[in-house]
């Protein structure tokens, strides 16, 4: 019995739980399958960047349209492509400015020879060549900055000048091939019994040029038939063996007798001479410091068998040299460095303009022959220290602007005749103006957020032309406002058809408005009118006659039914039992005209009422008519008298009072306690600087003939609210620019008797303030004498007192008769 349950546990499992989890299964693969399908179907598509937006430099902004597609074409929404795998829409860029205009330029290699172009349907090779083919030469063209020389983007070189270009048409020559002289004869074969060659030689009378065939082998060589040697009588073939140049050196006479006696040592000992003399056996030393000496190389003739033989069996025309002279190489020398300069920047651009400092050496000597050449003279690093910037950055300057002032068109006005326009509203065409003024941008240290408000700066600071100060604006010229005609007076209706108390109602009339007041203090009339009245009703029957039935035949006398609908004063059908009983007649007689009778048209509509009201002197009547289409003929009905043609009936058979509304101007939009202080709890700051007020007017019942009455006279229905919400103004403060620099001083000395020098400064309105905000300083322009100014020195003649009058000397007016006195003709000074 335990077998048999625990073998049936695990099967009433299967069946009750087996279909379940293969339901669950089922739908978690179609999930996948649909997971998987749709990572296929939909894919993203971007468009081309755009234009790099933002502030000058590194800090510009560019933006492309990502969209999600489907496989088919067609757009669809974001979340059914891959979110992992979204393209960026926003990258970081670099905003090219007027002022980078120094900082870059295009670096230009210079051209490639002349290369085959490709052309379609042009014979390639000489063959097809008459004088030149085409051909295209290439050059490097990259954008650099201009200190560090490094490569960037072409798109900010182009900002500036268009890129230049990089390829451009040439010719290439037709090819040559190489042209060479016949073979010489033949050289003579060697008359003993060693085994020789004979050989023959030709020239190279022109190279080969663009591309033409190679020169062909210059030597050819063939073994001579000769007989076979005896035996111990083997000849030995014998060749020139030429070593590389030695080292140039100064020709000192020890070395002049040692190469001489090399040359002769490489010989044999038949004590023959190098054919080839030194040259430059005496030092020679020219202008530049430039000394010439010799160098040699060894020339020896070598057996077959691998020893030395007489340089005489192995001779060739030319003679190979053995000694020539060289220049004395000499390394390039150079000074120490100098000092490192002071930095190219006294602020900095940012990364993409460092500033940088220099160091530099001389040449003292430079190098000759093959000697070493010189090494940079100059060495720049950027103006930095472990990465850190040590310069403060770079002043920026760009253009501000106030807010507009309002708009005038006395601006305008004024311009043509100022004396006949200072009248006030005017309307139309206006002016408004602003300060545009020249600011430098600061960035706060540490951050990248420009500082709100700058102080203004000279204009001339600013580069490009300045916002404009103007526009054209436009005032709308005052309206009164414009109502319609007054409606026909409705039915006698309750107040309240759904809690009707009493057999008191009201009638009214209605007008619209047509045009809305502009610029006026006083709005719009009334625009609803009532009378009281008696025996009111909600509802009403709403009769309408359908077509006229002959009652024999196709014409004669007939009936007509009248169809009745009971509506409410909305014009909503309702049921019949909340009208009164029902119009009588319910048919009325007609007749349909015959082909011989008079034919009369329909009544037309009634003409309105005459008078709006009823009184001892006056009563309102309308009227309507019908017109004759065709007369009758023999034997027909006659058409009816002049008098039957016209209907007359009374209208607005109510005495000449009526009754309005009447309403004050709307207040000025005020803060409404309990809305102020539920912000003032919902607000986390605790300050509500705007929101929602209220207005409020007076509304009392006017009588037409007396004025204003109690408002039970008025219908209480249509009565005009006395308080509405508005939006209370956000206070505004009064935004100014810090004060300017003081003007400078000047540096040179003052008259004395000149009036006081004074230097000022200035700020500028951005925002005028509005709405209780905070007002605007009395002072926006200060001014102050200049201090220590040097008063320029006054130079004026003085003199002293005249010394005493000098005479003659006594040895001179000795023996000259009537001079024995101290007197006479003399001098004095001062």
């Amino acid at each position: 019995m335990l077998l048999q349950q625990n073998w049936v546990s695990p099967h009433w499992a299967w069946q009750s739980l087996g279909k379940p989890f293969l339901l669950f299964l089922f739908l978690m693969l179609q999930t996948a399958d649909l997971e998987a399908r749709r990572g296929h179907q939909f894919v993203w598509k971007t468009g081309h960047w755009g234009r790099c937006v933002g502030d000058c430099g590194s800090g510009g902004l560019r933006s492309r349209a990502v969209w999600c597609t489907h496989a088919e074409g067609w757009t669809t929404y974001h979340a059914n492509c891959d979110q992992q795998h979204k393209p960026e829409s926003q990258r970081r860029c670099f905003k090219v400015c007027d002022w980078h205009l120094e900082l870059f330029e295009w670096e230009v290699s210079g051209w490639d020879r002349c290369g085959l172009a490709a052309v379609a349907g042009a014979e390639s090779g000489a063959e097809g060549c008459v004088t030149a083919q085409h051909g295209l030469q290439r050059r490097s063209v990259r954008c650099l900055q201009r200190l560090n020389r490094t490569v960037v983007a072409s798109e900010i070189c182009e900002h500036f000048t268009p890129q230049p270009p990089a390829e451009q048409a040439c010719l290439v020559p037709c090819p040559r091939d190489c042209v060479v002289s016949e073979f010489s004869g033949w050289s003579e074969c060697g008359t003993d019994c060693a085994r020789s060659s004979q050989h023959r030689t030709r020239a190279v009378i022109a190279p080969p040029l663009y591309g033409g065939a190679p020169c062909p082998n210059l030597t050819e060589s063939r073994a001579c038939g000769a007989a076979a040697c005896a035996l111990g009588e083997q000849q030995h073939t014998y060749s020139l063996r030429v070593g590389p140049w030695g080292q140039c050196r100064p020709p000192h006479p020890k070395d002049v007798e040692l190469a001489g006696r090399t040359m002769r040592d490489l010989g044999s000992d038949s004590g023959e001479r190098s054919t080839a003399g030194l040259h430059g056996s005496k030092r020679h030393q020219h202008a530049g410091e430039v000394e010439i000496g010799y160098q040699t190389r060894q020339v020896r003739c070598v057996s077959s068998d691998g020893k030395h033989a007489a340089l005489s069996l192995c001779l060739q025309d030319p003679v190979p040299v053995t000694a020539k002279s060289c220049v004395i190489a000499k390394d390039c020398e150079t000074s120490e460095w100098s000092p490192w300069s002071s930095c190219s920047r006294t602020c900095s651009w940012g990364e993409l303009a460092p500033g940088f400092r220099s160091r530099r050496r001389s040449v003292r000597s430079v190098p000759v022959g093959a000697g070493k050449p010189c090494p940079e003279l100059e060495e720049r690093e950027a103006c930095s220290v472990g990465g850190k910037e040590l310069l403060q950055p770079c002043p920026r300057f760009a253009w501000r602007a106030s807010e507009w002032k309002a708009c005038q068109v006395s601006l305008l006005l004024g311009q043509q005749d100022p004396p006949q326009h200072r009248h006030t509203g005017l309307c139309g065409g206006g002016l408004q103006t602003r300060v545009v003024f020249c600011v430098q941008i600061t960035v706060e240290l540490g951050t990248h957020r420009l500082k709100e408000v700058a102080r203004p700066v000279d204009g001339k600071l600013c580069q490009g032309p300045a916002p404009s100060s103007s526009q054209v604006c436009h005032l709308p010229c005052p309206a009164e406002c414009v109502v319609s005609l007054w409606s026909a007076w409705g039915p006698c209706q309750h107040e309240d058809c759904q809690h009707r108390h009493g057999a008191r109602g009201f009638r009214m009339r209605q007008r619209q408005v047509i045009v809305d007041p502009v610029g006026t203090l006083t709005g719009c009339p009334h625009l609803v009118e009532s009378i009281p009245c008696e025996d009111p009703a909600c509802y009403e029957w709403i009769v309408s006659e359908g077509i006229c039935l002959t009652d024999h035949g196709k014409c004669g006398p007939g009936h007509r039914v009248l169809k009745a609908a009971c509506r409410s004063r909305e014009g909503e059908e309702v049921p019949h039992h909340l009208c009164s009983q029902l119009p009588h007649p319910e048919v009325v007689a007609c007749e349909v005209p015959c082909a011989m009778d008079c034919v009369t048209s329909e009544w037309s509509p009634w003409s309105p009422c005459s008078h709006s009201c009823s009184s001892k002197n006056a009563e309102g009547t309308q009227s309507r008519s019908r017109s004759i289409l065709a007369l009758p003929a023999e034997g027909g009905k006659a058409c009816p008298p002049d008098r039957a043609l016209q209907e007359h009936r009374a209208c607005n058979d109510h005495p000449c009072v009526h009754f309005f509304w009447e309403t004050s101007p709307w207040s000025a939009c005020s803060e409404d306690v309990l809305v102020t202080a539920l912000n003032a709890t919902a607000s986390r700051s605790g300050e509500a600087t705007c929101g929602l007020g209220i207005q409020t007017r007076k509304v009392f019942c006017m009588k037409s003939t007396s004025g204003q009455v109690t408002p039970k006279r008025c219908p209480e229905s249509v009565r005009p609210e006395a308080v509405r919400p508005c939006l209370l103004p956000c206070k505004k403060d009064c935004v100014v620019t810090p004060f300017s620099e003081w003007t400078r001083c000047p540096t040179a000395c003052q008259p004395g008797n000149s009036t006081a020098v004074k230097q000022s400064r200035y700020r500028i309105i951005i925002q005028d303030s509005a709405s209780g905000g905070q007002a605007c300083p009395d002072t926006l322009y200060e001014e102050r004498e200049c201090e220590d100014i040097p008063i320029c020195p006054v130079y004026r003649w003085k003199t002293h007192r005249w010394s005493p009058c000098v005479l003659v000397p006594d040895s001179v007016r000795q023996g000259v008769p009537g001079q024995s006195e101290a007197c006479g003709h003399g001098l004095q000074s001062r």
